[in-house]
């Protein structure tokens, strides 16, 4: 089972966790970009490469037997911060729509470029399934 953690006096975050205990099997999911299983994209729009790379992530958690609610930590990495700032409530629809509602601990940076030039978010995920 997974703790979410919030000190006192602290506000409850919207759409994350400040830190979560979790006891279990570790699953570390690579960087996922926003193409098919074919790795080809389908789109360039930032919000359907957001939906494609969380499909990918939970598709990769099932390969290791764990399901969304076992994500633990999500790091974001954005070619262009300010899109994401301005279009979070679509963002946040998508991870809801995929995800579900399980906030994780997450932190989200702006980069310079990915490895994939197509690619306009990556992100990395881990995992624990309770023993």
């Amino acid at each position: 089972m997974h703790e979410s953690l919030l000190p006192d006096g602290w506000p409850r975050p919207s759409g994350y966790a400040n830190g979560i205990a979790a006891r279990g099997r570790l699953i570390i999911v690579g960087g996922q970009v926003g193409w098919n299983a074919a790795q080809q994209f389908e789109s360039d729009d930032l919000i359907a490469q957001i939906r494609q790379t969380l499909q990918n992530i939970v598709a990769v958690l099932e390969a290791g037997g764990a399901m969304p609610e076992h994500l633990v930590q999500l790091t974001w990495y954005f070619t262009d911060i300010r899109e994401y700032a301005t279009r979070l409530a679509e963002v946040g629809a998508v991870y809801r729509d995929v995800i579900g509602r399980h906030f994780p601990a997450m932190a989200a940076v702006e980069v310079r470029a990915l490895v994939e030039p197509r690619a306009r978010v990556e992100i990395q995920a881990l995992a624990v399934v309770p023993e």
